[in-house]
């Protein structure tokens, strides 16, 4: 194990969350408001917010909606990890929210999008996400399996019709921006649900060209985002919140990097 792996490893056992946050139900939360805090130059975690599709409002049903899911203790343990481990300097509080089609989400380089199979879109959302992903933003595409495929590309081609998802292995530069990751079997659904699936990771690059910049990068038949809200809690076993925490801190120093 590496010298960044044993620094990670401590950290995470080190991340910890206000006792009232900590006593949170697992799923069916109430809806979230969000509470934004003013842009101030700090890297902040940008999660973007949409009106559930009328099948419901996310994998389990009720209460938070699926954009919402794990909010706010992962991005709060992602950035405090982030601080710890390298050199950048985050909002630690957790993270905005906005919707697809404010101008705001442009202040951000990274945006965050939970459950797209329940992921709803308007026309003026759709052109909103396109200009923000051509003019450089990075989008992390998290928490959804199976079926939830089939609404996450038919939302995903409104919003780059001639945008092509490619399957990215662990020889792209993303997985090696930071940690070098050795190995993308690690991470599934299958690790703590009834379903047994291989996660997948796909990406959208700039011109289609695997050799530009990836300007999307999604996490398939997994759920990085649950790894992060309870690696505090004892839910999971460390190594797979090790790896999930490589993935993310991997994605936002290759975003801010390219």
């Amino acid at each position: 194990m590496g010298v960044k792996a044993l620094v990670l490893l401590a950290a995470i056992l080190l991340v910890a969350a206000p006792p009232v946050i900590a006593q949170r139900r697992f799923r069916g939360e109430a809806a979230v408001t969000p509470n934004n805090t003013r842009y101030d130059g700090r890297f902040t975690f940008l999660r973007l917010r949409y009106a559930p599709l009328e099948r419901g409002w996310g994998r389990f049903g009720g209460g938070q909606e699926g954009w919402a899911h794990d909010y706010p203790r992962a991005e709060r343990n992602l950035m405090r990890l982030v601080s710890e481990l390298t050199m950048i300097r985050p909002y630690m509080d957790g993270g905005n929210i906005f919707p697809m089609d404010d101008k705001e989400i442009f202040k951000y380089p990274i945006a965050y999008l939970s459950e797209p199979g329940f992921w709803s879109l308007s026309e003026a959302e759709a052109a909103g996400l396109r200009t923000y992903l051509e003019k450089g933003g990075f989008l992390i595409v998290d928490d959804f399996d199976g079926y939830d495929w089939v609404n996450f590309e038919e939302k995903m081609h409104a919003v780059l019709p001639d945008g092509v998802l490619m399957p990215l292995d662990v020889s792209h530069p993303v997985f090696h921006s930071f940690f070098e990751i050795e190995s993308l079997e690690t991470l599934a659904f299958g690790n703590y649900r009834s379903v047994s699936q291989g996660a997948e990771y796909h990406g959208i690059f700039e011109n289609n060209d695997p050799r530009s910049r990836l300007m999307v990068v999604v996490n398939y038949n997994n759920d990085i985002g649950d790894y992060w809200e309870w690696s505090d809690q004892g839910f999971f076993p460390i190594e797979l919140s090790n790896e999930a925490y490589k993935l993310g801190i991997n994605y936002i120093v290759y975003a801010m990097t390219h």
